[in-house]
């Protein structure tokens, strides 16, 4: 969480701005300058695709995401617009892989919950993120809820990862363990009216690299994440 809070402070600083009006007077002025430069909050619920047999979820996965999306727009009423960003990206997962240490090695078991009482058991991943978008929306420089569609991809840089097993057994927890893929990416939607609007993210490859084996098998696991976007002027 230091960490996260750390790349916060250097996302803002770096990007701490928003549109600027440029203190135009004549409508056509600003209508001409129009732009969706905004800063977006999401909140997700996070699922594994392509679970490995005997792999489950429990408990809420959570992911939280924010950062800056420079808004371009590509027409004249200035309605389509790409979308370029930065951002920042904390995922949590929830399952039931115990992710051990014995002899300097990463081991992954699935756990038996008849044979073992477990409180916690989950991993989690810090990105620092690239969304880009296709923008299309209703809106005016005078409108400020309105409807909208942004379609597009994430790239997603892993700075930091952990995990945490808490059972009957004992306490592991682990940290910037090397099986997990450095880069992460992954389709996106987003769309709804006004302050409310869904979001979707499917990631197009692995959360782990092919030397995570569980079974002798390589964990290929992606992620869904479902959830709620919020824009900031």
């Amino acid at each position: 969480m230091k960490l996260l809070c750390f790349y916060t402070i250097i996302l803002f600083s770096v990007l701490g701005y928003s549109q600027t009006d440029n203190d135009f007077t004549d409508k056509s002025e600003l209508y001409k300058n129009y732009r969706e430069d905004q800063f977006y909050v999401s909140v997700t619920y996070n699922l594994l695709n392509l679970k490995p047999n005997n792999v489950n979820q429990n408990g809420f996965s959570s992911g939280f995401h924010f950062g800056f999306i420079r808004d371009m727009p590509i027409n004249e009423k200035r309605n389509f617009a790409i979308g370029l960003g930065l951002g920042l990206s904390s995922n949590s997962f929830n399952q039931n892989i115990a992710i051990t240490e014995a002899n300097n090695t990463v081991v992954y078991n699935i756990i038996d919950e008849r044979e073992v009482n477990v409180s916690k058991n989950k991993f989690t991943t810090y990105l620092v993120e690239v969304p880009l978008e296709i923008r299309w929306r209703t809106s005016t420089y005078a409108e400020y809820d309105f409807w909208r569609i942004y379609a597009g991809v994430k790239f997603g840089y892993l700075l930091y990862n952990s995990t945490k097993l808490n059972s009957d057994n004992g306490n592991v927890k682990l940290s910037n363990i090397d099986d997990f893929n450095k880069l992460q990416y992954g389709i996106t939607l987003s769309a709804g009216y006004g302050t409310w609007n869904f979001h979707v993210y499917y990631g197009l490859n692995s959360i782990f690299d092919d030397s995570a084996k569980l079974n002798g098998q390589s964990i290929d696991m992606s992620s869904l994440k479902l959830g709620l976007m919020f824009y900031i002027l």
